[in-house]
């Protein structure tokens, strides 16, 4: 493979995962030219998490710290990333400049990189690598080779209009919940990745609500959203996801654009956060301009 991030250091920051998905991903992994590198901590059980609070943040203190790592991924997300925020020691983390990647619960990883200046990949979790297309797989691999130009498709044109920014987000029901502690950054001026899934249409309107009404939504340039997984209404009658979406933007004035490939679906394309992008409505495009 070409040059860039080649030894990735293999955790499982949050819930626990299946052993025969983790095996099919990790050999997608060598597949693609990468060398996964497991901490033991990856195969830890505590509860309905991949062990202790401790012994998950230790592990990326530890692939953070070796400098045979190139990047640190999660095996899964699931939940518990959010637990280990308030035990980070940031200077252990400023010491170590690498990306992590991942998405759902990695999304709160995210936003503590992009509190700190640093870029990371929102994509693909181990588990979830051999379930995608080979097309999605050779993206990741093309992603981590480096910050590079690249265009994703959307399916459909929420509000018009043309933006550029920096990207952040992840998964919209992680990163609600970050409202309010240090560890949510600025949204001035940034396009906002957003994705979820199993969340009925009402509770996206609560947390796009509550997104409203801390100010940050309108801070925004754009919103990028990707897929809503199983996101339907659950009584006939009732507005779908897509259409809570239209409603809750149409004043805020800028362009937002459905269905790009992010999230728990049956796609997901890499992309570096931290990344300057355009986002463009009318095409329904997001364009990486490195």
């Amino acid at each position: 493979m070409s040059a860039g991030l080649h030894r990735l250091g293999i955790l499982a920051p949050a819930s626990p995962f299946p052993a025969d998905r983790f095996e099919a991903g990790l050999n997608v992994l060598r597949q693609l030219g990468f060398q996964p590198v497991i901490h033991y901590q990856a195969y830890a059980r505590t509860g309905f998490l991949a062990g202790s609070d401790a012994e998950r943040l230790n592990a990326l203190y530890d692939l953070l710290a070796d400098p045979s790592i190139d990047a640190v991924m999660a095996a899964r997300g699931g939940y518990g990333v959010h637990r280990l925020l308030e035990h980070l020691d940031l200077s252990r983390l400023k010491a170590a400049p690498k990306p992590v990647i991942g998405f759902s619960d990695v999304t709160a990883l995210h936003a503590v990189w992009a509190q700190l200046g640093r870029a990371s990949i929102h994509g693909p979790v181990v588990t979830q690598l051999a379930d995608l297309p080979p097309a999605d797989q050779a993206i990741f691999a093309q992603t981590l080779s480096g910050p590079q130009a690249a265009t994703y498709q959307g399916q459909s044109t929420i509000q018009k209009g043309r933006a550029q920014g920096v990207l952040f987000g992840g998964c919209l029901s992680v990163l609600v919940p970050l409202l309010g502690t240090p560890f949510f950054p600025s949204l001035a001026g940034k396009i906002l990745l957003l994705e979820d899934i199993g969340e009925a249409p009402y509770r996206i309107d609560r947390m796009l609500t509550q997104l409203r009404l801390s100010g940050a939504l309108g801070q925004v340039a754009g919103i990028a959203v990707g897929e809503l997984v199983k996101c339907d209404p659950p009584r006939a009658g009732e507005p779908t996801a897509v259409q809570v979406l239209a409603e809750r933007t149409a004043d805020l004035g800028v362009p937002v654009v459905y269905g790009l490939p992010f999230g728990h679906g049956q796609t997901n394309q890499a992309i570096w956060l931290g990344a300057q992008v355009e986002l463009d409505a009318e095409a329904r495009t997001l364009t990486v301009r490195p």
